[in-house]
């Protein structure tokens, strides 16, 4: 009974933590209806703030934790008012929740140029030692981290229930074009609350700071700690984000203490992905303003669409192009090459469910590593084939692409694009939790090359002509596709479902298949990294994987099908071609995908599209 009351606070102090980044997700989702996933990032960033302020420049801490919450809040207005706020007037939900994910792997590249990716330890605001409450052990950093929580829980509520600004921000959040007229300004007080929860973040990373290690990548932890316990307790309910939270905390912490610590994560993913089927607005959510549907229409990111004779000499010269480069390059740009055509792949298959059918998949790396793992171990301990491995590993992903687009059928918009989210972190939970299987976090080793039959693809100029080969291959049965029915109900559900089903379009039916082929892909895509690598790890496969993939896409163009190859040519290549750059190279990651979003709509191949009309005009 003892050690059961000392897990439960244990998870308790865990669930404030929780509960206080939930409070800042929920905050700005009330207002805005966006779930801001760079939550995490300002967490991480106050919690370093605060190590540099007090160890490095030894300030007291009482000034060093307030500080490094001003300079949190400060960068998050600032942030929030260059990219946040101008963006959420022009682009649809689904946008603006990439757009969150861009600045969150913005900051951790950030964090990455400033502290480096060594951890750092906050030493306790109280010492060491633990504090005895009848026989119960509770950590020193446990009434810090019970105080700050009630004090923000307490906060909140007091500033939305009984102030003139909750009042504004309540009316915006129920009815911006009423608001606005009332003569609230929306804008302001949008940037306000992303401003108010970059500050809460760095309230809840510092707290937290002294109980576990920090380094820079730790900022997706937080985001998903914050989103998993928001949307267990409701979205927009600030009472279901904190009961969220604290729940959240009880049961990792019951399920490390009683199944395996490497499965707590994952139980807890389980349980967020049974929710959002089976009750999407959280326990304690309601009804709440949605944004209008005519709206997401009309700012949807624009498709370019290329036909013609041009399209097929420029795509000779492209293929030309490609198969003169390994003649031309060698060393390690080659292997970049090979892996560059290697990801292109899974991003081409992300380019028919977003592109195509409209359709955000967060969870694309999911489905690489489950045809990687599978290809892996089926090559390596069962000597399997490495080409039928490969094709057990689709399948695989296809059987998991059918179940989850079947169960997540009547999930739309942000709640799908959360549900395949989910579902890449809980994949991500395994390949890190079953050690037995995957190899854990040190990963298969010894994994052989890719063959066909007595021809063994082991060099890298062999491999990036067989993936080359396959893209050729793959991009002409996808473009007849797309000018078939099948690519004319895919645009009609792009543009306008509830018109598309009108026509007689099953839409469930095609939204499946697209979900299906970019499943399918991504498996083929996570196959041949393992092979060309001969190593596969979680970490090469893991969900901010899918972010660098739809980055790719987003800088490319997408719906061209080949846009994806020149995004991904930049995020790969670069680092390489300038190797002094790679510090930066998750930094320009997330700054790219961010600036595409606001300032090249179409992508590459559409601004040198628009580029070329304006030329020829002139």
């Amino acid at each position: 009974m003892n050690q059961f009351v000392q897990i439960v606070v244990g998870g308790l102090l865990q669930g404030g933590v929780f509960a206080i980044i939930a409070l800042g997700i929920s905050l700005v989702y009330r207002v805005t209806g966006i779930v801001n996933l760079a939550q995490g990032g300002f967490c991480i960033l106050g919690a370093l703030l605060l190590y540099s302020l007090q160890l490095d420049l030894g300030w007291p801490t009482a000034l060093a934790f307030l500080a490094a919450v001003i300079l949190t809040a400060a960068f998050g207005v600032a942030l929030g008012a260059a990219t946040f706020v101008p963006a959420l007037a022009r682009l649809p939900t689904s946008s603006m929740l990439m757009l969150t994910a861009g600045l969150l792997t913005f900051i951790g590249g950030l964090t990455l140029i400033v502290w480096g990716s060594q951890p750092y330890i906050v030493p306790p605001f109280s010492g060491e030692q633990p504090i005895d409450v009848a026989g119960i052990l509770v950590p020193s950093q446990g009434p810090w981290i019970a105080v700050v929580a009630i004090i923000i829980i307490g906060g909140i509520w007091y500033l939305i229930a009984r102030t003139d600004i909750g009042t504004a921000l309540i009316a915006s959040a129920e009815n911006p074009t009423a608001a606005r007229f009332m003569g609230v300004n929306v804008a302001r007080l949008t940037l306000f609350s992303f401003g108010l929860a970059a500050a809460i973040g760095a309230v809840s990373g510092a707290v937290v700071a002294p109980i576990m290690s920090l380094q820079f990548d730790a900022g997706g932890f937080f985001t998903n700690a914050g989103f998993i316990a928001v949307a267990l307790g409701g979205m927009a309910s600030l009472p279901g984000a904190i009961a969220g939270g604290l729940f959240l905390g009880v049961a990792e912490q019951l399920a490390a203490g009683y199944v395996s610590s490497l499965f707590a994560n994952g139980l807890a993913l389980a349980l967020l992905l049974v929710t959002l089927l089976w009750r999407p607005q959280g326990f304690f959510g309601g009804s709440r303003r949605r944004r209008d549907v005519r709206d997401e229409q009309r700012v949807y990111r624009s498709v370019v669409r290329f036909s013609g004779r041009g399209t097929v000499v420029a795509a000779a010269v492209l293929v030309v192009f490609l198969a003169a480069l390994p003649y031309l390059v060698g060393g390690a740009l080659l292997s970049s090459l090979v892996i560059t055509l290697i990801l292109f792949i899974a991003v081409l298959g992300l380019d028919v469910a977003m592109g195509y059918a409209g359709q955000v998949s967060l969870g694309q790396s999911g489905f690489m590593a489950l045809g990687g793992y599978a290809a892996a171990i089926l090559a390596t301990n069962y000597d399997v084939a490495p080409l039928l491995g490969a094709a057990a590993g689709m399948i695989v992903s296809l059987f998991a692409a059918l179940l989850l687009s079947v169960v997540t059928m009547r999930l739309q918009g942000a709640y799908l694009a959360l549900a395949t989210l989910t579902f890449s972190l809980l994949i991500d939970s395994l390949t890190v939790g079953l050690v037995d299987v995957t190899g854990g976090p040190s990963g298969l080793v010894g994994i052989p090359s890719l063959a066909l039959g007595p021809l063994s693809l082991g060099t890298p100029r062999a491999m990036y002509f067989f993936v080359l080969a396959l893209i050729v291959l793959l991009i002409a049965a996808l473009a007849g596709g797309m000018r078939s029915s099948f690519g004319r109900a895919l645009y009609a559900i792009r543009a306008d479902q509830t018109a598309a089903a009108a026509l007689g379009i099953n839409v469930p039916r095609y939204k499946v298949a697209a979900f299906a082929i970019s499943a399918v892909l991504a498996s083929l895509s996570g196959s041949l990294y393992a092979f060309d690598f001969h190593f596969l790890s979680p970490e090469m496969v893991s969900t901010p994987r899918s972010f660098e993939m739809i980055a790719m896409l987003i800088v490319g163009g997408e719906g061209t099908l080949i846009g994806g190859l020149p995004g991904a040519a930049l995020i790969t290549l670069l680092p390489t071609v300038f190797q002094p750059l790679a510090l930066y190279k998750t930094l320009a990651e997330g700054a790219i995908l961010v600036l595409a979003f606001q300032y090249l709509p179409d992508g590459l191949l559409g601004g040198a599209r628009q580029l070329g009309r304006w030329a020829m005009a002139r």
